[in-house]
């Protein structure tokens, strides 16, 4: 299917245009993986298949992101919020209890986010283990390492990291309901306490 180009804006200079149908067709070639991955997972889920639901045409997925590959990773990145959680961009509060506020959020968030269904029908492929393994290097392992000072920066930050992504399995195994039906300021201060013990110097 071809990319339906939008009716031409009286004025509106070429480039403009053209720049504005990049950014939307940009747009909804993510948002129909988004759906699509949550739904089928990445073995799923062809690149025909998302040009498809994003009324484009299949060179635009490679044209824009390179590969199906690249595609599911660029999906997770517009879902990681938490490297703007750790840098503490508008936001002084000590980074343990930013990071607990961050958990809290997420737990209480419940199936809205597709992210969750898509690692969870996606996990094994080993296409998908290597972008997972870049992503939390390079959003959450490296800027966590990067606001740590003291030594045994790396192993701390591993340890937080652990914390984080540890509630996946419990979430795909028991779910987490308990943590939801949990006061949100009781379960923060306990989870605060936990990352502030795991970025803690070690002695």
């Amino acid at each position: 299917m071809l990319e339906q180009a939008e009716a031409p804006v009286t004025g509106e200079p070429t480039a403009a245009r053209q720049k504005r149908d990049r950014e939307a067709t940009h747009r909804r070639l993510l948002e129909a993986a988004r759906t699509l991955f949550g739904e089928h997972g990445y073995d799923g889920v062809t690149v025909r298949m998302i040009a498809s639901a994003a009324d484009a045409n299949v060179a635009l997925v490679h044209r824009y992101f390179g590969s199906k590959a690249a595609l599911f990773g660029a999906v997770l990145e517009s879902e990681y919020v938490i490297q703007r959680v750790i840098a503490g961009e508008g936001d002084d509060e000590p980074l343990p209890l930013r990071l607990a506020r961050h958990f809290v959020r997420q737990a209480h968030r419940g199936p809205s986010s597709p992210v969750p269904r898509m690692l969870d029908r996606s996990v094994g492929n080993p296409e998908v283990t290597g972008i997972l393994s870049e992503h939390i290097e390079r959003l959450i392992v490296e800027p966590l390492v990067a606001q740590l000072s003291g030594p045994d920066a790396r192993t701390r930050a591993m340890l937080a990291v652990t914390i984080i992504m540890g509630a996946g399995p419990v979430r795909r195994v028991l779910g987490l309901d308990d943590l939801r039906h949990t006061d949100p300021e009781e379960l923060t201060t306990r989870v605060a306490a936990m990352f502030e013990t795991a970025l803690a110097p070690l002695r």
